[in-house]
């Protein structure tokens, strides 16, 4: 770092991204994308946008907040786009986070929490989770404390019930619940139905996993009207022009694109399924995953050396070696073929370690 970097942020530690090769010979399920390309509609409906963006995209981005809200049942003012669900997380720590009103969330959840709540200089906690990875509900109830949960949370993909999230809600009236739902539209319940009776509850969205466009960065916030006026107040701050054309069109027709999206989720289902099968009947440990990756462990093969094994026959997964997480290895769900060739090389790699 320079010696110009000031003091409040010489000591950030930044969030890490899954490995992004710059050419085709991997076989890429380590950052959780969906593998299948952007709707028809909504790839047509970007290229369209490309011939006006020698004007500004609309800081209201009104018409995709018209669709969402139909979409979603919602009402427009309910909701706020960012750049990314990340950049949606920016402004509601800085909304509603500080010394004085400090955060809760899992120790095994989306590590970028904690590059974020560092960067708004938000007091936090990190909750464990149990051996198997689950959140523990009472742990949150009555804590009095800006709470945020990853709902599937990740790696785990492990879901909440609904209940619980309302629970949480009405223990802490005082406090943001915030409920991140990046995998919510593979399994579980989304809380978007209680914005309207819960006045602290933030639902944060993103369009990079089930709606196949993480290049484009698109995130929305779902909440009642006067938390969305005061995240707006900070992105109207600091960035009012965060989506492009191109990118509003293409979640537009993400959005109307119903059966393209939900054929998508149906194979998605399936092919996580089958894997998830023939992994345990392979003696892999696998938790019960409602999103579009599995986590894994096995007990003769640590998951570092099942990264790094599998980065040799090129195929990229994600390890993340941490105390509690180094056995394991998560696995992004691709497409029918690729899962094929996942199992079948993984598969004989155990069978030569412990034939050996």
């Amino acid at each position: 770092m320079s010696r110009f970097l000031t003091e409040k942020h010489n000591g950030l530690s930044p969030y890490v991204p899954g490995e992004q090769p710059k050419d085709d010979q991997y076989i890429k399920l380590n950052t959780n994308e969906l593998p299948f390309p952007p709707s028809p509609l909504a790839q047509r409906l970007a290229r369209e946008a490309a011939g006006t963006v020698n004007l500004y995209c609309d800081p209201e981005c009104t018409a995709l907040r018209k669709t969402a809200a139909e979409v979603w049942n919602v009402d427009p003012d309910e909701i706020m786009f960012a750049n990314g669900s990340d950049d949606v997380l920016n402004y509601a720590f800085s909304a509603f986070c500080d010394e004085k009103h400090p955060l809760v969330f899992p120790d095994v959840t989306y590590s970028f929490y904690t590059s974020i709540a560092a960067l708004n200089h938000v007091p936090y906690e990190e909750i464990p989770v149990d051996e198997e990875f689950r959140i523990l509900p009472e742990d949150y109830y009555s804590c009095n404390k800006n709470v945020l949960l990853a709902n599937p949370n990740a790696p785990s993909g492990i879901a909440l019930p609904l209940s619980v999230i309302e629970k949480i809600l009405q223990t802490n009236p005082d406090n943001i619940v915030m409920i991140d739902e990046a995998y919510i539209d593979f399994g579980g319940e989304t809380a978007t139905k209680l914005i309207n009776r819960y006045d602290n509850l933030v639902v944060i969205r993103t369009f990079s996993k089930s709606c196949g466009m993480a290049g484009a960065r698109l995130g929305a916030a779902i909440a009642c009207k006067e938390l969305i006026e005061d995240m707006n107040r900070l992105r109207n701050s600091l960035n009012p022009y965060c989506i492009n054309s191109m990118t509003m069109q293409a979640g537009i027709g993400a959005l109307l694109d119903r059966s393209y999206f939900e054929s998508c989720l149906k194979r998605i289902g399936a092919i996580r399924e089958d894997a998830a099968e023939k992994l345990r009947a392979a003696g892999f440990t696998v938790t019960s995953s409602t999103t579009n990756f599995l986590f894994v462990k096995h007990p003769a093969y640590p998951g570092k050396e099942i990264y790094e094994d599998l980065k040799k026959k090129n195929i990229l997964i994600r390890h993340f070696n941490t105390p509690r997480l180094k056995e394991w290895a998560r696995i992004s769900i691709g497409n029918e073929e690729e899962m094929e060739v996942l199992l079948e090389t993984l598969l004989g790699l155990l069978k030569e370690r412990t034939d050996a």
